[in-house]
């Protein structure tokens, strides 16, 4: 009598398959219904290699910032807002910002040399600081921050950071000690702020996407010096919250 290997063959891949097709299929919800989170963002349609699994990656960033713009000014009664996405009080500065970090040792360097009406204005970060896990260390280097994403405030829209650091800096105002010890933060982020009119469109009403309310075609580096001091009357809360922006980025 002959038998027939074929059909069971068949049946066998085909259950095969479909147990393959169903683990799939629940691996992906798994995946969508993941928490934000600065390496994680539900609803993406692609992926990106993470810095860590590149055999060739330096962890080291040189990055110069231009055409600067100051939120507000340093003389501001309190009441202000110091973020400003409806640029309705943001002015060009002359000057230069400056970074030259190690993402993986968490090392280097960050200053800001910039002529405001006051005179001439040089912040500087002294020693990099980890304020939540996210920020790995007190440099990161491609996470996603702020808005939605899981890490940082919602102050601004969600974006993807190339490179971001946070810690304990100074400035001083010609010459003399303005600050010591206050926070700093730098973000070398896809763009917030429209080239033309420097708002942001932000929250985006009618939001498609889960994407943040960016442009990826544009880059901008934002940095800022925050006094530990609260004052519930300004936006953000803090006695002091010197806040630039610089429109035109080069990479070293």
């Amino acid at each position: 009598m002959q038998v027939n290997f074929f059909r069971p063959f068949v049946f066998f891949i085909l259950v095969v398959t479909f147990m393959i097709s169903c683990g799939g299929t629940e691996e992906a919800a798994v995946e969508e219904d993941a928490p934000a989170g600065p390496r994680s963002q539900p609803g993406t349609e692609m992926g990106i290699y993470t810095p860590e699994q590149h055999e060739l990656y330096s962890g080291h960033f040189r990055i110069s910032g231009g055409r600067i713009h100051q939120v507000g000014r340093l003389s501001d009664p309190p009441g202000w807002d110091h973020i400003d996405n409806e640029a309705e009080n943001v002015y060009p500065v002359e000057g230069v910002v400056d970074l030259d970090v190690d993402e993986i040792q968490n090392t280097g360097t960050f200053v800001a040399r910039l002529k405001v009406p006051e005179g001439d204005l040089v912040i500087e970060l002294d020693r990099f600081n980890e304020f939540s896990p996210c920020q790995d260390g007190g440099v990161a280097a491609y996470i996603f921050e702020h808005g939605d994403s899981g890490c940082g405030d919602s102050n601004w829209p969600k974006s993807f950071l190339y490179v971001a650091g946070w810690g304990y800096g100074h400035a001083t105002l010609n010459g003399e000690d303005l600050y010591q010890d206050y926070q700093i933060h730098f973000m070398l982020t896809q763009g917030m702020r429209d080239r033309e009119t420097l708002k942001v469109n932000y929250p985006l009403l009618n939001k498609r996407t889960p994407a943040g309310a960016v442009d990826p075609a544009a880059q901008q580096l934002d940095f800022f010096i925050r006094s530990p001091e609260v004052d519930d009357q300004n936006n953000p809360t803090r006695q002091v919250f010197d806040h630039f922006f610089a429109m035109e980025v080069t990479w070293k």
